[in-house]
Order: structure tokens, then sequence, then C-alpha cells
């Protein structure tokens, strides 16, 4: 590019395009350079999910779940054995995060990508309670809820 140019183009003609470009690179360069842990990746699943059981519900719970729990537990069957968990325990009075655990192999399950997460939850009836909540990543790259306790 000869310098002579240059000097006979406006600054402002080549300056803003340059940078406008350089800045539609960056976005792309950050993204591919910053990894998600699985952890944190699972979380919003999880938090979408508890909010739909605690609302009391359970069907929509229900249509946000793995598909390989769907298969094994009808709609119906889930609506029953969460209203028998929860209903007993009254309204959650509060809920913080105790661990989460990426792992690609749980007893029973098929190998894959999991998350554990488990809560420290008073509800009105139990105090101290530990809600487990397990999170599958499927074909599509989303997480989802594969199984769900209170302890």
């Amino acid at each position: 590019f000869p310098l002579a140019l240059l000097k006979r183009v406006p600054m402002n003609n080549f300056i803003v395009p340059l940078v406008f470009a350089i800045g539609l690179c960056l976005p792309h360069s950050a993204a591919l350079g910053v990894e998600t842990r699985p952890e944190d990746a699972a979380q919003p699943a999880a938090d979408e999910w508890i909010a739909l059981v605690d609302a009391g519900k359970y069907v929509e719970s229900w249509e946000k779940m793995s598909p390989g729990f769907k298969k094994k537990v009808s709609k119906r069957k889930w609506k029953s054995t969460v209203t028998e968990i929860r209903k007993p325990l009254g309204k959650v009075v509060s809920r913080k995060p105790k661990s989460a655990e990426h792992t690609k192999e749980l007893p029973g399950a098929p190998e894959g990508e999991y998350v554990v997460a488990r809560f420290d939850t008073a509800f009105e009836n139990k105090p101290s309670a530990v809600e487990t909540i397990t999170l599958s990543r499927g074909p599509d790259l989303i997480w989802r809820v594969s199984s769900y306790s209170v302890k």
C-alpha cells in the first residue's frame, strides 16, 4: 500500500472502518477463548426448573426434564411423586447452593455429561434439608434436569 496514497485519503475514511472491523472481531475472539465450566453452564437450567417446582408447576417442570427421565416417568407419575415430596415440606424459606460437581459417570446412568447440584434448603416444615438436582447435557448441548430429591 503506497504511503503517498494514505496522505491523500482523509484519516477518518481509513481509521473508522479499521476500528469498526477490529471491534467486530473482538467479541468472537473473546468468546472463543473463554470456556464455561459445566457447573456454571448448567446452573440457569437448574434455577429455572426449581422455580417451576417451587411454584407448584409440576407439569411444566416435567416438560423441562431430560428425554431419558420422561421416558421412564410419565407426566402423571411425576406430578403425584413431586406432590408427595414437596407438599409436606411447605414453602421454601431459603435456598443456598451447597455444591456442584461435574461428572461423566453416575451409577445406573449411561456415560455422559452430568452436573450434580446440591442446595441447603429450609422449608416451612423442614428447616434443614438438602435438595439434589442432577442435570444432564443432551446431544443438543442443552442442560436438563434428570433427577431430583430432598433429604
